[in-house]
């Protein structure tokens, strides 16, 4: 298999990944009233230790008006609030509430279950890791073959 061949492949089988997870994912989103951004945004709000609604504009890849249009929304459904920041007035964190925090462990707990990568054992999902982050890592920059 040549360069291109293996590298038009690998796109395929991410395409595929995208795939099956945005069918399980829009299939919860559905059950639970949300957007598809939507349960996006209480995905990425469970990671990291404060998001700002820029943060998550940027995370979501959107502007910063849609994310905080998406953000009202959540708010008065209740999943999540606005907090001061520790350091700048002028900044809201935007926190889980209680309401939020289980919404966002169904949604975690339906992606495990339902996820392509349960069909690998643990050093294999681990390799995985590894590879995907080398590959999404900003600061790797592909070196080109030398010909």
């Amino acid at each position: 298999m040549d360069d291109r061949q293996l590298n038009e492949e690998l796109h395929d089988y991410l395409f595929a990944i995208r795939a099956h997870v945005h069918t399980e994912l829009k299939e919860l989103a559905r059950e639970a009233g949300l957007t598809d951004t939507q349960t996006d945004a209480l995905w990425r709000l469970s990671r990291g230790p404060e998001m700002t609604a820029r943060r998550l504009a940027d995370r979501l890849q959107c502007d910063a008006s849609t994310a905080t249009s998406m953000i009202d929304r959540l708010e008065q459904r209740g999943l999540v609030r606005r907090a001061p920041h520790p350091t700048d007035r002028r900044v809201k964190i935007i926190q889980l509430t209680p309401e939020g925090c289980a919404l966002r462990d169904r949604v975690i707990q339906h992606t495990t279950e339902h996820s392509p990568f349960a069909r690998l054992d643990c050093d294999s999902r681990l390799r995985l890791h590894t590879l995907l982050r080398q590959a999404t890592d900003d600061t790797t920059t592909p070196k080109k073959e030398q010909q």
